[in-house]
């Protein structure tokens, strides 16, 4: 019988499983919410599909899926974030598993088909790759109830399909619940983007300059870990509402190309593509570190920077050096890829906790409830609150009622 899981390596999953059990003790909101939903039967015998950064938090998130009584198909959202141990201990447990770390494009889209060809009755999305794989197979959707978007750049294509009316399933916008963007995407990604940045570089943070670029909940959160890491802060924008806040926040806002000269690390954190470009590059300092905190690997643009170097080496884990003409060196981290993932070990559990339980909230809504109209929803207010409240009363924080 063929084994129903594609893997790096099926003997890893022993270390897989150690990191699984080591998350799994940090993440009481989830647990939480299991015994909630137990007894409903919403999920029995309902094929689940997740495409997102494959580590061990997420399958602990699948794990719960699968004990709810759903048949579970998963692949990472960013072949740069899939940690081959966790996929290979996912597998042992009887999860469909196709991903392999740092897989081609070509074999990424050929793991969603694997998935999507199962009908799914509901999918937890990560970016969007699931969503645009239905809307061009629509064959594979048929059972489709709904899907739940993780990330701030998944929600914007789904508002434009939505806008063009191109829109064939029902989404809710998990990264708009107060829950998701107030935490995870600042305390969460502020904090694991540091403790990425600083392991890989091993250099020192304090009294260095920082440049953020972009303003949102994900820059807000590593404009303020820097800040509180000793560095001085630049924030680059093209939004006014968020250039004022940041300057309010107290960090100098600039135009990136008058930031550019001026910083020692680069953070993009937009979701456009090529926000950090060749223009910008030949500005920086000697020995400035490039590094991306948002989903897609796409917002400094790589691919003309290995054009225009005249040298390029890998000179520490997950660190390339590029040599510019006339010998100036920068450093591009994690390969561009998001950083806390490609070249970390992610949110902390205790805050991914909160996020994967509003996901996991929005499966049950969507498997609960009869036929929904195909628009892209708020998260349910009563969904919003249930997490909250439950991470209060893990943390044993009580207020007035």
């Amino acid at each position: 019988m063929k084994e129903n899981y594609f893997v790096k390596d099926i003997a890893l999953a022993s270390k897989g499983e150690i990191q699984i059990k080591w998350v799994s003790k940090w993440m009481p909101v989830l647990d939480g919410l299991y015994e909630k939903f137990k007894a409903t039967g919403s999920f029995k015998n309902k094929k689940v599909a997740l495409c997102i950064h494959l580590e061990a938090k997420t399958a602990y998130l699948a794990l719960i899926i699968k004990k709810l009584g759903a048949e579970v198909w998963v692949t990472s959202s960013n072949p740069l974030s899939t940690k081959d141990e966790v996929a290979a201990a996912l597998a042992k447990r009887g999860v469909h598993v196709y991903a392999r770390h740092a897989a081609p494009h070509d074999e990424y889209l050929s793991y969603i088909d694997t998935i999507l060809k199962n009908k799914m009755d509901a999918t937890v999305d990560d970016g969007g790759d699931i969503c645009e794989y239905l809307h061009q197979n629509p064959k594979y959707g048929k059972n489709i109830k709904g899907i739940c978007e993780e990330t701030t750049t998944g929600v914007n294509r789904l508002k434009e399909l939505e806008k063009t009316g191109n829109l064939r399933y029902p989404a809710i916008a998990v990264n708009d619940a107060k829950s998701k963007h107030l935490f995870d995407n600042r305390y969460g990604t502020g904090q694991s983007t540091w403790t990425a940045i600083t392991q890989l570089t091993n250099m020192n943070i304090a009294g260095k300059c920082v440049v953020v670029v972009g303003y949102g909940w994900v820059g807000r959160g590593v404009a303020a870990r820097a800040h509180g890491l000793g560095a001085n802060v630049v924030v680059t924008e093209i939004d006014p509402w968020k250039a004022l806040e940041a300057s309010m926040d107290g960090f100098r806002v600039l135009p990136i190309k008058d930031a550019a000269p001026l910083g020692d690390f680069f953070v993009t954190s937009t979701g456009e593509s090529n926000v950090v470009r060749i223009e910008h590059m030949k500005k920086m300092k000697n020995g400035a570190f490039l590094s991306n905190a948002g989903h897609f690997d796409y917002e400094i643009d790589i691919i003309k920077l290995k054009k225009y170097a005249k040298k390029y080496d890998i000179v520490r884990n997950e660190i390339e050096e590029y040599t510019l003409p006339g010998g100036k060196q920068i450093y591009v981290l994690a390969r561009g890829g998001i950083i806390n993932i490609a070249g970390g070990l992610g949110h902390p559990a205790d805050i991914m906790d909160m996020s994967f339980s509003v996901q996991l909230g929005c499966l049950h809504y969507f498997l609960s409830s009869k036929h929904m109209e195909p628009k892209l929803y708020k998260v349910p207010e009563e969904i919003d609150r249930l997490v909250t409240t439950e991470k209060l009363r893990a943390e044993r924080i009580f207020i007035d009622r």
